[in-house]
Formats: structure tokens, C-alpha cells, sequence
């Protein structure tokens, strides 16, 4: 006897007691699983920026109106002044002075000759410090935050949740969806890092506080400033 046919005895030995006329559907499974995994009434955006800072990407908290000064100031610290933006970006929280934006559609080369990218998000991760990105207006095609070097996220206070069950809760499974957790990085058998190998090699986070809030960013509509 090999190996299958000794699986293959010990599957038909536990279902021996089970009617041949019963289906899988006939049979309720419990899923009472834990849904999030943060401590009862712990500071998700805290908690959210602390795991974020853990992938090596910055965490710059503001509000609405801050938000225009905090894109340039982090643009202005990373030296990057030609950038796409997607559509439905709300162009009042795109600063003035010395900023190209480019719209799309924008192909992958051209893509790759800009120095980054500033989007909104669908959703954020507390525990495990992810963005998710399911190109909705102002978070654009996949390609537009995987191919620059460097990404700008914008995300708001009252889009992080705690865990993935509840993300997935509010996102739409037939979307394209990009789960961003820090800058790209992967690691060869000898655990040498490199990043930026997958997607962006630097990324920067504005979270943006509860106040007047930034228009949304979920798919079926176009964020207004």
C-alpha cells in the first residue's frame, strides 16, 4: 500500500458513519471567528501608524486643511516635483508651486519616468499597517501606484479598521485590489533586503484626522474637493 491509498483509507474510515444521502450543504459549520485582533478600545490610527512606521514607510498625521502643506512638504522632502495623480484626486488638496501633475491614462514608460505618485485609499489595516487600494477615484489603476519608484498615500481616519475580515467587509471582491504594507521589499536566501523590487521603493503615508472629511475613495463615484 503507498502513501494515497493509506489517505485514502483513513478519509473513508472517519466518513463511515456518515449518510449517503447527506451533502456538505446539509451540515451548518460554526465560523464564529475572531473578526479583529487590536485591544478593546485601542487607538486604531495610532495603533495603525505605529505598524506602518514598522515597514520603514513615514506616517505624517494632519487634517483637511493641513493636508495641501503636508503633500508639499513631503514632495519637498523626497525632491519630487513631477508625479502622477489619478483621476478624481480632488485638486484642491494638490499644492501649488513647483509640482507637475500628470493625469491619465499614462502608459507604463511614462509612468516610470516620474518621480512618484499621490493617491487616496480604500481602506486601512490597523494590526497589520496596510493600505488597500481597489482603484476607485483618486487611487487610479493598479499600474499607477506599482510602477513609480515613490507613493504618496493620502488615507483618512475614519477608513482604518482593525483587522483583515472587516477590510474585506468593506471592500467589493470583483474590484482590482492592491494591498500596500510598507515599501515593495523582498529578500534572497541569504536575507538581503532589497526594495522597490515589486512596486514603490519609498512610501509615505498623511493620515488625515476626523474633521471635514476628504471625499471618499470607494469605487461607483468621483471625489469632489
Amino acid at each position: 500500500m503507498d502513501s494515497r491509498d493509506a489517505v485514502l483509507r483513513r478519509i473513508r474510515a472517519a466518513l463511515a458513519d456518515v449518510p449517503a444521502d447527506e451533502g456538505p450543504e446539509d451540515v451548518p459549520v460554526p465560523r464564529a471567528y475572531r473578526r479583529g485582533h487590536a485591544a478593546p478600545g485601542q487607538d486604531l490610527t495610532r495603533l495603525f501608524a505605529e505598524r506602518v512606521r514598522d515597514y520603514r514607510a513615514t506616517v505624517t498625521r494632519t487634517d483637511r486643511v493641513g493636508l495641501p502643506g503636508a503633500i508639499a512638504a513631503a514632495l519637498t522632502a523626497r525632491r519630487a516635483t513631477r508625479l502622477a495623480v489619478p483621476d478624481g484626486f480632488p485638486a484642491g488638496f494638490l499644492p501649488s508651486g513647483a509640482f507637475e501633475w500628470h493625469r491619465e491614462p499614462l502608459g507604463v514608460a511614462a509612468l516610470d519616468a516620474l518621480d512618484g505618485v499621490v493617491t487616496l485609499a480604500a481602506v486601512g489595516i490597523a494590526v497589520t499597517g496596510t493600505i488597500v487600494l481597489d482603484t476607485g477615484p483618486g487611487q487610479g489603476g493598479r499600474a499607477l501606484s506599482l510602477v513609480p519608484d515613490y507613493h504618496l498615500c493620502v488615507i483618512r481616519a475614519e477608513q482604518i479598521v482593525d483587522d483583515v475580515p472587516e477590510a474585506l467587509a468593506r471592500l467589493d471582491p470583483r474590484l482590482p485590489l492592491t494591498f500596500v504594507s510598507g515599501p515593495s521589499a523582498t529578500s534572497d536566501i541569504e536575507l538581503t533586503r532589497v526594495e522597490g523590487v515589486h512596486g514603490p521603493r519609498t512610501l509615505d503615508v498623511l493620515l488625515v484626522d476626523p474633521g471635514e472629511p476628504v471625499p471618499p475613495a470607494g469605487a461607483g463615484g468621483t471625489a469632489e474637493p
